[in-house]
């Protein structure tokens, strides 16, 4: 719910440089999807040839009776539950990151997801079976050998994939390139731990340290590679895949620099820490040989879930438009009946990674209100580069109205369709904004602004600027369906009630 003041023209800005290389859905997990579909689709079929077909032998013939004839039903009443299974469950999957596990993750972690993803999934189709033919007569046994034989099949499948991704790394095939920041304390157990376990998918490339002669004769055999400050003309060629930064820690005070590069550079990286000195309060945590390797979070909203939000978005605009067009229309002729100027206001923002589009909003300023900002600079009500003004003497007499209850913002609708906004996310910052944001503060704009968000649920206008960005880089971080679900049913009341809407 944007409040910020309405411009008609406003100036380019110049923002720090994007990653080079943008992280996409792998080829790979999308093959995996397809693949678990047919798994899914054959683990459905072998549980109802166990359960329908099979004679068998004692003592489990008094488990599995025999299926009377008039209670037979055929695999084709079977198929449309078992595509809306399939469905179910790789959309379960990929929210819960299946297809985006770390190559040095296990069976076991595969594994839970995939047995809590189907029981939960098998859950709800029995739900939907028995509330959609209930006069038929649907042998519950063929859940549960479906909620084991597609299990053992995704697993089995997964531990064969596993097996061979190891297999072809002991032989050098696809490792990752990793190169190592650091050559003292830890950094020489980091290097001594990837070449020891080719296992694990890594291969080194080297190593940066400001000392040209090895301390001991145990990194004799790592490549050096020159000081650290050649980090950036390291990672500039591209084959480097991963920077572990291993710092003694009387050098931690550099870490924030290494960490710009290769967040700048699209290179991810881990860093071996001294936990009494790092201050990362974002942070997601592995291990390697039991030493921590830490990095910032990943945003959450990426490949499976952008398009599980995009298609959330699509379906509640559509579904709120037989309602929202009337009402838009009516006062669209209000807000032209009550002052000069167009019904609709047009002004630049700045959308998911830096990009500008047109946001639309109905108009609630006299005409002239940029014109007139800066004779009211000093009445700024609002801390960062947000300019709000309690009763701003620009705002017409039905602008007010609209704003307090956050009507103005209907037509937002056009650019949720248009894929410019969501429904849930950080407010869109204008070009003026963005341009006095801090470095932290860009992180806001690696997702898609929103109607509403966070801070609009937890205080609007009422909270600082600094506190708004860190409940949105929280969201980009922590993002779920149920999350964008709890914030529009958060928002239904504060809207109603106007609180901080100004």
């Amino acid at each position: 719910m944007n409040k910020s003041t309405e411009a008609t023209t406003t100036p380019s800005v110049a923002h720090p440089p994007l990653p080079i290389r943008r992280r996409r859905i792998a080829p790979s997990g999308v093959l995996m999807a397809m693949v678990d579909a047919c798994l899914i689709l054959l683990g459905f079929a072998l549980a109802y040839w166990m359960r329908y077909r099979i004679d068998w032998p004692p003592p489990f013939d008094q488990l599995v009776r025999e299926v009377q004839a008039q209670n037979f039903v055929p695999l084709s009443a079977f198929a449309p539950f078992a595509f809306l299974l399939t469905a179910l469950l790789i959309v379960q999957f990929a929210m819960r990151g299946l297809y985006r596990m770390p190559r040095t993750a296990g069976v076991l972690d595969h594994a839970s997801i995939i047995v809590g993803s189907t029981t939960t999934g098998i859950a709800i189709l029995i739900v939907v079976v028995f509330l959609y033919k209930p006069s038929e007569f649907y042998s519950r046994l063929i859940f549960a050998f479906a909620l084991v034989s597609i299990s053992t099949l995704l697993v089995g499948g997964r531990a064969v994939l596993i097996g061979l991704r190891r297999w072809r790394w002991v032989r050098g095939i696809d490792r990752e390139r990793v190169l190592v920041v650091g050559n003292t304390g830890l950094g020489r157990e980091v290097m001594e731990s990837l070449v020891a376990q080719p296992d694990l998918g890594y291969a080194l490339v080297g190593f940066l340290d400001d000392r040209e002669t090895p301390l001991n004769r145990r990194t004799v055999h790592f490549r050096r590679l020159g000081p650290i400050s050649d980090l950036d003309v390291c990672l500039r060629g591209g084959d480097i895949d991963l920077v572990i930064l291993a710092l003694p820690f009387w050098e931690h005070h550099r870490l924030p620099e290494l960490v710009d590069i290769c967040r700048y550079a699209g290179v991810e990286f881990r860093v071996v820490p001294d936990l009494y000195q790092l201050s990362f309060d974002r942070i997601d945590i592995g291990n390697l040989s039991g030493i921590p390797l830490i990095g910032l979070k990943e945003v959450s909203l990426r490949g499976w879930n952008l398009v599980v939000k995009r298609t959330m978005d699509l379906a509640l605009t559509l579904l709120a438009l037989p309602i929202v067009f009337p009402l838009g229309v009516m006062l669209a002729i209000i807000v032209r009946l009550d002052s000069p100027g167009p019904a609709i206001f047009r002004q630049r923002r700045i959308g998911r990674d830096g990009r500008p589009f047109i946001c639309y909003k109905f108009r609630t300023m006299v005409v002239d209100a940029e014109e007139r900002k800066a004779e009211l600079a000093a009445l700024n009500e609002a801390d960062g580069p947000l300019f709000k003004i309690r009763n701003d003497p620009r705002m017409t007499r039905v602008g007010r109205f609209l704003r307090r209850y956050s009507l103005d913002e209907l037509p937002q609708l056009w650019n949720i369709l248009r894929g410019d906004m969501s429904w849930v996310g950080p407010r869109p910052a204008t070009p003026e904004e963005v341009a006095q944001y801090e470095d932290w503060h860009y992180r806001r704009l690696t997702v898609v602004p929103g109607l509403t968000g966070l801070s609009q649920v937890l205080g609007r206008s009422d909270i600082s600027f600094d506190e708004t960005v860190r409940l949105d880089i929280f969201y980009t971080e922590n993002w779920t369906p149920g999350m964008d679900l709890r914030i529009l049913l958060q928002t239904i009341p504060v809207v109603i009630s106007g609180r901080g809407a100004y």
